[in-house]
């Protein structure tokens, strides 16, 4: 059941119209780049760009296609901080080496966003599809990848006792 707000004349002209305005308008102004206190010119540089915006079709569907996956990604990340915290107990705090590991996720979350909302990526997207679909889907893979496992399970316990019994001898002395 469709209301009011899911019409298409909110969704196709009042909704990005809005956004690319209220967007275009906050950056005209935190910048000063017509002057300061420039609010009607500012005003009147991001309506008519967000006239010219809306009346371009293709624009228009990249930017829903962005606001769609920007809004799906925060809900991811708010089920993970949710998630996190059920587990931990506490709030995160990332290190520097989490803040550039979440920085290559933003990078790459980014990049395929853009990718698929402007319709490029699909042969990558079909590419790595079939990638995957080799590495796990094929007859062969369960056993590879359960034997993967238990050699890397083993390879971590000899690490553990290798490292603990060079701390409890002292450690090499030379």
């Amino acid at each position: 059941m469709a209301t009011i707000l899911q019409s298409s004349l909110l969704t196709d002209f009042l909704y990005p119209f809005l956004l690319v305005f209220f967007i275009l308008f906050a950056v005209l102004e935190k910048t000063n780049i017509f002057g300061s206190n420039k609010k009607q010119l500012n005003a009147a540089v991001s309506l008519v760009v967000g006239l010219i915006f809306v009346g371009a079709v293709f624009p228009k569907i990249i930017a829903e296609n962005m606001i769609l996956f920007m809004t799906v990604g925060l809900v991811i990340i708010f089920v993970g901080l949710v998630l996190w915290g059920f587990i931990t107990g506490e709030a995160p705090t990332p290190g520097a080496k989490w803040k550039k590991f979440y920085a290559v996720i933003l990078g790459i979350a980014i990049v395929s966003a853009v990718l698929w909302a402007t319709g490029i990526g699909g042969g990558v997207f079909n590419g790595i599809q079939n990638f995957f679909d080799f590495l796990f889907n094929s007859n062969w893979s369960g056993t590879f990848w359960t034997n993967v496992l238990f050699v890397g399970l083993i390879a971590i316990a000899i690490a553990v006792v290798l490292k603990s019994k060079g701390a409890a001898s002292g450690g090499d002395k030379k």
